[in-house]
């Protein structure tokens, strides 16, 4: 298995950055849940999957589980992708913006940026 270099440069800074997104991703979903998910349980429970899929992409590239961070990177594309799509086509299941919906434009489009980044490092450091 080849050592991923993350103590410099790209790798670290992409890692930190899914960190960030998992911790707020995470505490952003578990408010949503507990206290607006009957105003929207279709997006407050994918807004929780999103922090899933953060958390386990932050895990799998820090530990250099390359098979697993390109599988949830790519999740987490389809994922911004498909919701962000949904939102779109239904708004009123998208009342209040969660992590992927429309794109990620609450978030500066970084949700819809990060996975292509990550994937694209993967593959360029030959880690996927």
């Amino acid at each position: 298995m080849a050592s991923l270099k993350t103590s410099n440069g790209p790798g670290r800074l992409i890692i930190a950055i899914y960190a960030i997104f998992a911790l707020a991703a995470t505490a952003r979903a578990g408010y949503q849940l507990l206290t607006k998910f009957s105003d929207a349980p279709l997006a407050y429970s994918l807004s929780a999957l999103s922090a899933l899929v953060y958390i386990v992409a932050t895990i799998a590239l820090a530990r250099n589980l390359r098979k697993i961070a390109t599988v949830s990177l790519v999740f987490e594309l389809v994922g911004v992708l498909l919701v962000g799509t949904l939102s779109i086509v239904m708004p009123a299941d998208f009342q209040h913006a969660t992590v992927w919906s429309l794109f990620g434009v609450g978030y500066a489009c970084v949700p819809l940026i990060l996975p292509v980044v990550g994937l694209w490092w993967l593959r360029k450091s030959n880690r996927a």
